[in-house]
């Protein structure tokens, strides 16, 4: 499907014009008509105004369906949580370790650790 030719479709079924379409965008009527005629490929911040003016969503401008296409089942993201240090494998090991080590030590001891710590990642 060449997207020129979806836009010229959507705005003749809307019943508009290029001229209200170039009212409704502040795009030039001549370079509606060189998108329409695949002479101009339009950035994609074009083809919002363009989607918004056939207050149409911008899918609408690449499928020809009357219901949204379906999503396919792609893997999930991994959330912060997966991703922080510490959350898998020898990284996990090692904080469990530390976390368990540091818990025996005495108040006084741990303060220190910890301080040292934070000075350390400060620089």
């Amino acid at each position: 499907m060449i997207i020129g030719d979806r836009l010229r479709e959507m705005r003749e079924e809307k019943k508009l014009s290029q001229g209200d379409i170039e009212k409704r965008t502040g795009l030039l009527r001549c370079y509606i008509s060189r998108v329409e005629n695949g002479h101009t490929v339009p950035a994609i911040e074009t083809l919002e105004k363009l989607a918004r003016a056939l207050e149409a969503p911008l899918y609408q401008l690449f499928y020809d369906g009357e219901e949204p296409p379906v999503l396919p089942n792609l893997p999930k993201r991994k959330s912060s949580d997966d991703i922080a240090w510490g959350s898998a494998g020898k990284d996990a090991r090692y904080l469990n370790k530390l976390r368990r080590l540091l818990s025996k030590t005495e108040e006084e001891d741990r303060k220190l650790i910890l301080y040292m710590a934070q000075k350390m990642a400060k620089r």
